[in-house]
């Protein structure tokens, strides 16, 4: 126990680093997977293995993209740039974020059911206060007011912030995406339907796009983090 409380920063940076690797590499794993999604050369049966198989990468890359944002509070607090997680408010921001990543794995898990598109889209409108909160946040520290405390020399934290809601914004455009993909799916096992083939290339050729925003996003949040340029 000693050891944790005296190396809490250390092992926190840690696990950060781990979330950020499954979050990229996962989202490198789906990007890939997606060609076969599409392929129509292939049979149905063999695209919804490749779809299954998507879902299973991702939910690893989701996992890291949840756990990110309370371990950078966290690291926050210990660095002094979030005071309002001192005393209980830590375990509240820790205990939200439990809730969250349980919603995500439910969603996961459910996947191929209604219930899991209703819980996928609870997901997904979770996301929009969070991003407006880390925006105004973010934006607000600049000028020397709001929660978060930052000055010269440690702008880097707010600006990875910002980044980092910028980053949920595109993640949200990919979770719709794969989201259709299982309605998708359900409409051709019916039968062949050229519209339904025609939007699915569309939407996923619009996510490859935004997918590579996506990493260059993902590579700016590591670069504040590690670099700390200002």
């Amino acid at each position: 126990m000693e050891f944790l409380v005296t190396n809490e920063l250390s092992i926190l940076r840690w696990i950060h680093i781990l979330a950020m690797v499954y979050w990229l590499g996962g989202e490198w794993g789906v990007f890939q997977t997606s060609y076969h999604v599409t392929n129509r050369e292939l049979s149905l049966e063999e695209r919804r293995r490749h779809m299954e198989t998507a879902y299973r990468i991702d939910i690893l890359a989701r996992t890291g993209i949840v756990l990110l944002l309370p371990l950078g509070l966290h690291m926050g607090k210990l660095y002094g740039f979030v005071p309002f997680l001192e005393g209980s408010g830590i375990w509240l921001m820790w205990l939200f974020f439990a809730v969250w990543l349980g919603i995500t794995w439910t969603a996961f898990l459910k996947r191929e059911t209604d219930v899991g598109i209703k819980v996928t889209m609870l997901e997904e409108k979770l996301r929009y206060p969070l991003i407006l909160a880390l925006v105004v946040t973010s934006f607000m520290s600049f000028s020397g007011s709001g929660p978060i405390e930052s000055g010269p020399g440690n702008f880097w934290y707010p600006s990875k912030m910002a980044l980092y809601a910028f980053a949920l914004c595109i993640g949200l455009f990919l979770r719709l995406v794969m989201r259709r993909w299982t309605s998708r799916f359900q409409i051709l096992a019916q039968g062949p339907n050229a519209a339904e083939e025609a939007a699915l290339e569309k939407e996923i050729g619009q996510a490859r796009f935004a997918a590579y925003i996506y990493w260059i996003t993902i590579s700016g949040v590591c670069f504040l983090g590690a670099v700390k340029p200002f």
